[in-house]
C-alpha cells in the first residue's frame, strides 16, 4: 500500500465528511487507506462514517487525548509506505496527494514533507517556519512584535523574505498536512505526546533533522486549509483565558525546556 491518510476529529464531524468527500472526488491515483481517529468528541462521527464511508477505518478514543496522541493512534495502525497526517479542515486539489508521494519517492533523503497551503481566498498561508527562539512567542503575542527587533524576529520565523514558490528544505512544517516516510518512524519515533496541542509538529520536524532526515516544502502540491488561529485571535490578556492559548503557552515551555542548551540540528 502506498499511503495511509490519518484524519483526527474533535467535534468536527461535518468537516470530516467534507474532507473525505473531497478526497474521493479528486480520485487519488494510489493504493491508499483512510483512518479517522475520534478524540472523544461524542459528535456521532463514527455513525456518519458507517453510513457514508464504510471503507474508512475508524478508531475511537474515549476522551480527548490531544493532537499528538490522537494522531499516534492512527499512525500505529497505518499500513502504507507513507503516512499522511491531515486535518479535517483541509481540501485537496486533484493531484496534490500524488505529487507529495512522487516527491518522497524521488527524494529518498527526505523523511517528512508538506504541501503549499492556501487560505480560502487562495492567498498563501503560513505553513513553513524557521525554528522558534525563546523570544519568538513573546514577540508574536505582544506589542513587542512592533519594535524593530520584534519585526525582525517574526520575519525570520515566518520566512517572510521568501515567496514560497520553490521547493526547498525547511526547519519545520505546520502539522495540518504532513507526509512521512513510515520506515523513518522506527528511528525518529511518533509525535511526542507530552504536547497536548501545539509544538508537536515543530518538535517532530526537529527530531527528523536530528536523525539525519530532511524536511521539505513541496509547493507543487497545493491544498486549502480552512484555518483559524484561535490561540492568537484576541488581545493577550483576553486570550489568556482561552484553553487554546493556555495549551500553546504550556507547549512552548515544554519545547524550550526540552531543547534548552541545544543548537539547531539544521545544517544549512
Amino acid at each position: 500500500m502506498d499511503l495511509s491518510i490519518v484524519i483526527l476529529n474533535y467535534k468536527s464531524k461535518n468537516m470530516v465528511k467534507e474532507c473525505l468527500r473531497g478526497i474521493k472526488s479528486v480520485g487519488v491515483d494510489l493504493k491508499y487507506e483512510i483512518i479517522v481517529v475520534d478524540n472523544g468528541s461524542g459528535d456521532g462521527v463514527g455513525k456518519m462514517l458507517q453510513e457514508n464511508f464504510p471503507e474508512v477505518k475508524f478508531i475511537a478514543s474515549p476522551k480527548n487525548i490531544g493532537f499528538a496522541a490522537g494522531n499516534n493512534l492512527g499512525i500505529r495502525t497505518a499500513r502504507g509506505r507513507y503516512v499522511m497526517i491531515m486535518n479535517p479542515d483541509i481540501a485537496v486539489f486533484q493531484g496534490s496527494v500524488e505529487t507529495l508521494v512522487k516527491y518522497m519517492d524521488e527524494h529518498q533523503n527526505v523523511g517528512i514533507a508538506g504541501p503549499k497551503l492556501l487560505n480560502p481566498d487562495r492567498t498563501v498561508q503560513h505553513s513553513v517556519y524557521s525554528f522558534p527562539r525563546k523570544m519568538t512567542p513573546v514577540y508574536r503575542r505582544t506589542s513587542l512584535g512592533n519594535i524593530r527587533a520584534g519585526k525582525a524576529e517574526i520575519g525570520r520565523y515566518l520566512m517572510s523574505d521568501w515567496d514560497h514558490a520553490d521547493a526547498r528544505d525547511v526547519d519545520w512544517l505546520l502539522g495540518a498536512c504532513l507526509i512521512v516516510r513510515r520506515e523513518t518512524l522506527r528511528v525518529v519515533g511518533l509525535f511526542d505526546e507530552r504536547y497536548f496541542l501545539y509544538f508537536e509538529d515543530t518538535d517532530w520536524c526537529r527530531r527528523f533533522w536530528e536523525k539525519g532526515w530532511k524536511v521539505s516544502y513541496v509547493p507543487d502540491s497545493i491544498m486549502v486549509h480552512f484555518h483559524r488561529r484561535e490561540s492568537a485571535e484576541a488581545h493577550l490578556l483576553q486570550s489568556l483565558f482561552k484553553k487554546t492559548t493556555q495549551a500553546h503557552i504550556l507547549s512552548s515551555i515544554k519545547y524550550f525546556l526540552k531543547y534548552r542548551g541545544k543548537e539547531s540540528p539544521r545544517k544549512n
